[in-house]
């Protein structure tokens, strides 16, 4: 019998297990990866201790600090159920079931897709969720990155610099984000922003050649080889039900990172905790551990 299962190991349920593990929980951290949205990111700039580190390099530092407690980390596993009976916190995963007292839901988000014709059949064959996974792919070729918000700023300024030409197709009137990401953007040469503009259909044969794209009223074809779907992001939440959330699929969660249901806490970007950050999950996560050691110490 664990006293906790921590799912999820982005910067949330990282900074958990090192914080149980401080406690002399025993624990277990179950994760389809290491990072989560975390290792995606390119420049961080705002992680205080660090006046710049990339996102992947972050990440080796919370695992490799993780991994000095020697902590249990069962990766490439998916929750699918989560359910309390008595007193025991039951899992269900992709490859197993497990029990504990205690758990802590650190799962984070995913990216949300276009729900366009084509999106389905050229995923990974040109379009694409993870500039900085695949962004170097694409050195010398025309782009378009879909969104306008700090994601698909972030996306752009990664590409400005390995792409020909960089097309920006977003939805809303301006760009959205931080100032200082949106004139790195604007000022660029290499990039055309359509402000209003609505995907319309993802177009190739084997290989994503174009866009369609109906922006001001009309139309247009847009002739790219890669496409960066930067339009947000959706809780990974499906699997936690019974659970109160909100109208984003958020889990709802207190100041103490309780859930509504005794003993299972949750942590980082899953939840509603407003301003989703790197810096902000982790201290998430260091709230959830510290909580769940206090549940433990007051139920036998």
């Amino acid at each position: 019998m664990l006293d906790l299962i921590i799912l999820g190991a982005g910067p949330a349920g990282i900074t958990a297990a090192v914080y149980a593990a401080r406690k002399r929980m025993d624990l277990l951290v179950i994760s389809p990866d290491i990072g989560g949205q975390a290792a995606w990111s390119s420049d961080v700039g705002n992680y205080t201790g660090h006046q710049f580190i990339t996102g992947p390099d972050l990440v080796a530092k919370f695992e490799e600090h993780m991994r000095r407690y020697g902590v249990e980390v069962k990766e490439g596993e998916r929750a699918l159920e989560i359910r309390k009976s008595g007193d025991i916190v039951w899992l269900r995963t992709d490859k197993g079931a497990y029990e504990a007292k205690t758990a802590i839901i650190a799962t984070g988000k995913r990216s949300k897709e276009l729900g366009v014709p084509g999106e389905s059949e050229f995923k990974n064959r040109g379009l694409t969720y993870c500039a900085t996974c695949d962004g170097p792919l694409f050195s010398g070729k025309d782009v378009a990155v879909i969104g306008g918000g700090n994601s698909a700023l972030d996306a752009a300024l990664q590409l400005i610099k390995i792409a020909r030409e960089v097309y920006i197709v977003n939805n809303l009137p301006s760009l959205l984000g931080d100032p200082i990401m949106r004139q790195k953007v604007e000022s660029s040469d290499i990039v055309t922003v359509f402000n209003g503009a609505q995907v319309l259909e993802v177009l190739g044969e084997r290989m994503v050649s174009g866009i369609k794209i109906k922006s001001q009223d009309k139309e247009e074809h847009l002739s790219v080889q890669g496409i960066f779907v930067e339009i947000g992001l959706m809780p990974n939440s499906d699997f936690a039900q019974g659970l109160a959330k909100n109208e984003l699929g958020e889990l709802e969660v207190n100041n103490r990172n309780e859930t509504s249901i005794p003993a299972i806490f949750a942590a980082g970007d899953v939840t509603d905790v407003p301003e989703k950050q790197i810096i902000i999950a982790a201290g998430e996560g260091a709230k959830a551990a510290l909580s769940a050691f206090r549940y433990l110490s007051q139920h036998k």
